[in-house]
């Protein structure tokens, strides 16, 4: 027999962190700013160098920190918590479906945790008639796990 999971541990965390190819875009950021600054000598371009890349790091790093949690009988999206008894039958979005949601078919009072580089969502419509959001749409890279703890989440609150 298992122990069951303290009610605070995460039925689902996922960190949507930006691609390999935005920190080698980084590195050619700082080699920019060094390049910039090689006019002014050789410190300077160091400086250039480590500030440019550093501020580049900083920006790619806090757009890639965004979570997907489902925790404590609620879904945590980025700045949005939503309980469970707040939330509608969640779909799982395949790549077309994903670049409808969040072109031609969103609705601009959805809440949106989109990155454009994650090819799959999941779309769950929100319940609560005193909140004016119609449903969240979450950039995801395992839709279907996301459904699944959702589900949970929604039948256990």
């Amino acid at each position: 027999m298992q122990p069951s999971a303290p009610a605070s541990a995460p039925q689902y965390d996922e960190r949507l962190t930006a691609p390999r190819s935005w920190w080698l875009i980084t590195a050619l950021v700082g080699l920019s700013g060094a390049l910039i600054m090689l006019p002014l000598g050789t410190l300077p371009m160091l400086g250039g160098l480590i500030v440019a890349t550093a501020l580049t790091a900083a920006a790619v790093s806090s757009y890639g920190s965004a979570r997907i949690r489902v925790v404590a009988g609620s879904l945590v999206a980025g700045t949005a918590r939503i309980p469970g008894t707040a939330l509608g039958e969640p779909e799982a979005l395949d790549a077309e479906e994903t670049r409808a949601w969040r072109s031609h078919k969103a609705d601009p009072r959805a809440f949106m945790l989109l990155r454009s580089y994650v090819p799959t969502a999941v779309r769950i419509p929100v319940t609560d008639p005193a909140d004016p959001t119609p449903y969240l749409y979450l950039s995801t890279r395992d839709p279907q796990g996301l459904v699944a703890a959702v589900r949970r989440v929604r039948t256990t609150a």
